[in-house]
């Protein structure tokens, strides 16, 4: 069949839209994001330091007199009171030590009973001119050494009581004890060894080291700040905040040679006992009012060899933005001090998917439940 000039023509148009059709690639897809609003917040002025729980009553429980160890009385990390019993110590060859003082102190009295006896009649013969004077000289020193044996037995005496009541070790501070150190049937005395400790738990110390460059500072700008106005906020190694502040109540008089640091220490309060002796946690000082700064959620940050970013949403595509974190925020925010001004949307949900450029399609999200 023989075409004209019009269908030829028809023919190639029809075949150069459909390959141009084809030739032309589809438009990539917007990768779905969650977001949140930079925020401006009235956030604390605070200095961050590492500090350590230290106990404010620390004992080291110890045996003051040999002996078979007849029982051990407390549960091992229990919370235990002033004056609790902890350990007994076999008591019967105590008793008779005492009872054995107790036979000799009662020797010594009768002897010293005698020799006042004596020199009462010995002075009686000396007044009627009967006796001698080197006789009732003589009857004079024996009661002066009765009565030094009657001192010597009743120190005895008091030495094996007090050996009695050492059998029974008591607590001798409130707080939560350690674990035991000997069992029931061991000998243990002063060589022993620490059987125990006991730590207080409430309050709690904080000791941290601050550095001569914070003191000077505060020297040269001519800030002075009240210890009883200074908020002491402790942050735990997950992030969680202590929910008790402290107060600042010694700072030492000398500083450390080796880290040119002075040590600060804070008293806090331990209700819970969520505090425990020699526990490491983050310390935080408010040192003024609070200041406006912009705060994002801390999922949000990424960090590179370049330092720290955000992906903020623009014009409908993710762009990337360097941001300097400061102090402050705490849990999980983080605080921006360069890199944004406020109010951008900050991608914090599906960032294993972005790149830099590409179209998102944003979708708020609370900031309790972002995630990375």
């Amino acid at each position: 069949m023989v075409r004209g000039p019009a269908g030829v023509c028809g023919l190639f148009l029809v075949v150069g839209l459909g390959l141009s059709a084809q030739a032309q690639p589809a438009a990539p897809a917007a990768v779905p994001v969650g977001t949140v609003n930079a925020q401006r917040k009235a956030i604390d002025q605070t200095l961050d330091f590492v500090g350590r729980i230290e106990a404010v009553g620390r004992v080291e429980v110890r045996a003051r007199i040999t002996g078979f160890l007849d029982a051990v009385l407390f549960k091992e990390g229990a919370t235990i009171k002033e004056g609790a019993p902890l350990y007994r110590i076999e008591r019967d060859l105590f008793e008779a030590a005492v009872k054995q003082a107790e036979g000799a102190l009662e020797r010594t009295k009768a002897a010293y009973t005698l020799a006042v006896i004596q020199l009462q009649r010995a002075q009686e013969l000396v007044d009627r001119n009967s006796g001698t004077l080197v006789a009732r000289d003589q009857a004079r020193a024996g009661l002066d050494q009765a009565k030094g044996a009657v001192t010597g037995d009743e120190a005895s005496l008091q030495t094996a009581r007090i050996n009695l009541g050492y059998t029974q070790i008591f607590a001798p501070i409130a707080g939560r004890i350690g674990r035991t150190s000997v069992t029931k049937g061991n000998v243990v005395g002063p060589d022993s060894g620490v059987l125990t400790s006991i730590v207080s738990q409430d309050p709690m110390y904080l000791t941290f080291p601050v550095s001569q460059r914070e003191f000077l500072r505060y020297e040269q700008t001519g800030e002075r700040p009240d210890r009883s106005k200074i908020a002491v906020r402790i942050r735990f190694s997950d992030g969680s905040t202590y929910g008790e502040l402290g107060q600042i109540d010694f700072v030492n008089v000398s500083v450390d040679r080796a880290t040119d640091t002075v040590v600060v220490r804070a008293t806090m309060p331990n209700p819970t006992g969520a505090l425990r002796d020699g526990q490491l946690v983050r310390v935080d000082l408010q040192t003024g009012q609070p200041e406006q700064k912009v705060v994002v959620p801390q999922s949000a940050l990424i960090a590179d060899q370049g330092g720290v970013y955000v992906f903020v949403v623009e014009d409908g595509r993710a762009v990337t933005r360097r941001v300097k974190p400061g102090p402050g925020g705490g849990g999980t925010d983080a605080v921006i001090t360069e890199g944004l001004s406020g109010g951008e949307l900050v991608i914090v949900d599906g960032l294993q998917r972005v790149r830099p450029g590409i179209l998102v399609q944003a979708t708020p999200v609370s900031p309790s439940a972002s995630r990375i």
